[in-house]
């Protein structure tokens, strides 16, 4: 109760927003901008408790300023006054993706098809790992070009953005191969499947391993956008996370 008379000497921005088990969960975030953040988040995402501390708990707050690319204190204060705002296709990004939900050992071989079917099996927990604004199509959409059939592991589609998101799983490490692959659906998609009022579709490949110079030339080039995060299937070191977020900006 000292802390909160400390911290929160204005309760009015607080009342009708969050709980008293919200602001004992906000409390423990020492870090001013973070807990400010995770405060704004939690009002315009209405999280329970359950996922605020979720959300804490995978470092929400770091991989969101370290998938930035060019993190700085601009983009710090941004963070903390605002809450994440989308208003490009690197905003839904995050690098990694944490889907600890789904139950699998670290370092346990995994099948593409497996990852696809225990992600669909946790869908709103999946959405929810996604961020803002998305919305399931579906799994396995085929696309059909000179009578040759492919099919697309996963399509979502952002309502802030007003565009698809394709999103092939890689169990392995990025090839070259899988961003052209990948490339070649979002231009099917542009093509066929946008209506007039979609903006260009959008690619994202998650996968198991990728290293940032390889990655850089196999996505770069690409009139579409595409990008590549890692997933992981347990929580990331969280303090590694911290300590990663100051050296960046600095």
């Amino acid at each position: 109760m000292r802390k909160f008379y400390l911290e929160y000497p204005s309760v009015q921005p607080l009342a009708g927003h969050l709980t008293w088990t919200h602001i004992c969960e906000l409390l423990t975030i020492e870090d001013k901008n973070k807990r400010s953040f995770c405060e704004k988040e939690t009002k315009n995402l209405n999280w329970s408790k359950r996922e605020l501390i979720r959300q804490i708990d995978t470092s929400l707050y770091e991989r969101l300023l370290l998938s930035k690319g060019k993190t700085n204190k601009k983009t710090v204060l941004q963070l903390a006054l605002k809450g994440q705002e989308i208003s490009s296709p690197s905003d839904v990004i995050k690098d990694p993706y944490v889907f600890e939900f789904l139950g699998v050992p670290e370092n346990k071989p995994l099948l593409e098809k497996d990852l696809e079917r225990k992600l669909i099996k946790h869908i709103e927990r999946f959405l929810l790992e996604l961020g803002k604004g998305f919305m399931f199509v579906g799994s396995q959409q085929r696309i059909t070009i000179n009578n040759a059939h492919y099919y697309v592991d996963m399509v979502f589609y952002n309502k802030i953005l007003h565009c698809y998101i394709l999103i092939e799983l890689k169990t392995r490490k990025l090839s070259i191969a899988d961003a052209g692959q990948l490339n070649t659906y979002l231009n099917y998609y542009k093509t066929e499947v946008n209506d007039k009022t979609d903006n260009p579709p959008i690619g994202i490949i998650l996968c198991a391993e990728k290293d940032e110079i390889t990655t850089q030339y196999i996505l770069t080039g690409f009139k579409n956008k595409v990008f590549a995060s890692k997933y992981a299937t347990v929580l990331p070191d969280k303090q590694k996370l911290i300590d990663d977020v100051p050296e960046v900006i600095k």
